[in-house]
Order: C-alpha cells, then sequence, then structure tokens
C-alpha cells in the first residue's frame, strides 16, 4: 500500500512557466520538480510570445512519466478544429493517455485587435462535439453550427481516443456548459468560499441534469499560494500585482463574481497611476508601484490565498478540498519553490 508520504497527488497541480518567464526552457526543469514532488498535473497557459502551448505541451510530455499535461487554456479560434484534434490526438498518444485538452473564452478585446471572431459558451459546446466526433473516428460532413462552417472534417476512421476536455469557466453560463459537456473544469483564482461553493454546485448540478455522474466532472480550484518562505517583494508581486491584473483586464466579471463593492473596482480603475498604466501590472510594475495598487485593493480581496508558513498554506489547499473542490492548482509559483507546502501538505495526510 502506498503512504502519504509517496503517493502521487493526483488532486494537486501547478502552472508551468507562471507569471513571465525568462525562457520557455525553463519548463523543462519544471515538469522534472514537479513530477519529483508527486503532483498530478502541470498547466500550461497560452500566450502569443514564448509560450506557444503545443511546443511546450510536447515539452513538457518528453520530460514526464507519470504526470498530466494540460492546456489550461488555448483557444480555439486560433487553429483549424482538426489541427486542434489531431494536436491533441498526437500528445494523447505521446504521452501514453496523460494529456488533457483545456479550452477557454480569451479575451474579447485582443480577439477583436487581432481580426479573430469572439469566442462564446454556444461555439465552445459546438467544438467540444466536434472534438470528440473526430477523436472517435468520425467524418464530419457539411458542419454549419456556432464554431464555424467547413465542408469536410476528419482525422483517421480507425481513431477512437477518449481524451479528457476541460473548460476554463467563470460565470454561470459557462459553468453550466462545463457540466454538461466537458470532464474537467478550472476556476479562477481568487474566488471566495462561498463563490467556490456556489461554481461547483453549479457544475455538478448541470452534469445531473444532463443525465452525468457529477462525480466524474473534476472541478479545479486555481488558487494563490504565495508563503512566507518567498522574498516580500515576490509576494506582492504574485497577490496584489496578480489581482490588481485581473481587474485591470475583466474587473467587473471579478467584482461581480464574488458580490465585491463595485465601487472599490471604481475607485481602483480611477487611480492616476493605474489609469495611465500600460502593461499588466503583475509583469511590469516596480514593488514601489505595487505598494501604492495594494493601497486600493482591500485586504478581503486577497484573502482567498494560501499564505504563511507551509503548514499554514497547506491547511488553506486542504480546505478548498473541504469546500467541494476536487482537486487544487497551486497557483503561482514554480515546483521548486512549492516545496515547502507540498512538504507540509503530505504531513497533515499523514496524520490520523
Amino acid at each position: 500500500m502506498t503512504s502519504p508520504a509517496s503517493r502521487p497527488l493526483d488532486e494537486l497541480g501547478f502552472y508551468g512557466l507562471a507569471g513571465a518567464p525568462k525562457s520557455p526552457a525553463d519548463l523543462l526543469q519544471e515538469c522534472r520538480d514537479g513530477e519529483a514532488l508527486g503532483l498530478g498535473t502541470v498547466f500550461l497557459s497560452e500566450r502569443f510570445n514564448v509560450k506557444e502551448i503545443c511546443t511546450l505541451s510536447g515539452a513538457a510530455g518528453a520530460v514526464t512519466e507519470r504526470m498530466r499535461i494540460a492546456t489550461g487554456v488555448t483557444n480555439h479560434n486560433t487553429r483549424h478544429p482538426v489541427v486542434t484534434a489531431s494536436y491533441a490526438t498526437t500528445m494523447h498518444r505521446m504521452t501514453g493517455g496523460r494529456f488533457v485538452l483545456g479550452l477557454g473564452r480569451g479575451m474579447d478585446r485582443m480577439f477583436d485587435a487581432y481580426g479573430l471572431p469572439r469566442i462564446t459558451t454556444a461555439q465552445l459546446e459546438d467544438v467540444a462535439g466536434l472534438m470528440r466526433r473526430l477523436w472517435h473516428g468520425e467524418t464530419v460532413v457539411g458542419h454549419d453550427g456556432p464554431a464555424g462552417r467547413w465542408p469536410v472534417l476528419a482525422l483517421d476512421p480507425d481513431f477512437d481516443e477518449d481524451i479528457p476536455l476541460l473548460l476554463s469557466a467563470f460565470g454561470p453560463e459557462s459553468l453550466k456548459l462545463a457540466g454538461r459537456a466537458f470532464d474537467e473544469v478550472l476556476l479562477h483564482t481568487f474566488f471566495t468560499d462561498e463563490t467556490l461553493q456556489r461554481c461547483v454546485r453549479t457544475v455538478k448540478d448541470s452534469a445531473e441534469q444532463a443525465g452525468r455522474d457529477p462525480s466524474q466532472v473534476r472541478v479545479w480550484s486555481c488558487f494563490a499560494v504565495v508563503g512566507d518562505w518567498l522574498p516580500e517583494d515576490v509576494r506582492l508581486k504574485k497577490t496584489v500585482g496578480r489581482l490588481a491584473t485581473y481587474l485591470q483586464a475583466y474587473g467587473d466579471l471579478m467584482v461581480r463574481t464574488n458580490g465585491w463593492d463595485p465601487d472599490v473596482l471604481t475607485r481602483f480603475r480611477a487611480d492616476p497611476f493605474v489609469a495611465g498604466f500600460r502593461g499588466a501590472l503583475d509583469g511590469k510594475a516596480t514593488t514601489a508601484e505595487l505598494e501604492h495598487v495594494a493601497t486600493l485593493i482591500p485586504d478581503e480581496w486577497l484573502a482567498p490565498a494560501a499564505t504563511g508558513s507551509p503548514e499554514q498554506c497547506a491547511d488553506a489547499v486542504r480546505h478548498q478540498l473541504d469546500l467541494g473542490a476536487d482537486a487544487v492548482i497551486l497557483h503561482g509559483a514554480a515546483p521548486a519553490e512549492l516545496a515547502p507546502v507540498v512538504d507540509a501538505y503530505r504531513a497533515r495526510l499523514a496524520t490520523p
């Protein structure tokens, strides 16, 4: 029987290349470190710089043997559906079934600038259906749906692949879609306890209403882990800087989802420094500038995170599971930075 000190921690994951990496090659050692810690899944987010998802996921698969590789996430509108389906099948077979294709809605302003169509809930559901049909060897003829029109879509009639599909979900309609059509759900960082519980309930209820087993739809809490063993300036960047960047990008949705005071967001946006800042605050702002930003964000908005000692962080992670999450992403830190909290988490598992 595997002991708590050595069993794989399939309920825990991490993000590769968290933040603004110096080099995509850093992912190789991060994956080795994550697997050595026993973490169950590495999540790879896509950015149009040095974080192209196909390259990263192939590299992650090549340097790991047990850990799952999940796109967390990519957007379906940047590739032809046959290209996406082929990529997922290649990763699935190359890793012996360790790949998860994660899709998300993305940012409307970026798509508008790049001349790409905005992503809708209906499109995501359409794409999920197309992926499953293609992975099971079906030739799709004359498709005309929310995701687009194609005369023929096909991979290989001999294919019969069950590849997990993950959805990054925020609003209620996306959460319902995840429950009825996806295998895993990725929630957002800085969700309050009440928000997490509501999101889990929405996903599970939707799965049940669709005739699915709710226990088979895995809900991931994306939980910032910023322990006191990290330097103070790093902690500031990973808490204040990270949340401030979310408020820059989609503050109204964050505030509405968590039931926060919208007047605080209005004051945040009206601050002369924030209003005039160009770029992401967690990537470009100095420590002194982030100290100013910290005065604009209430402590309770930053509270949904694991902070303090390794033991306190481990307890906070376990609390996410107690609230109903099926699994937890230790967000915002590389495995080498997460080692203290993972060790403390294992120690808690071994305690009767």
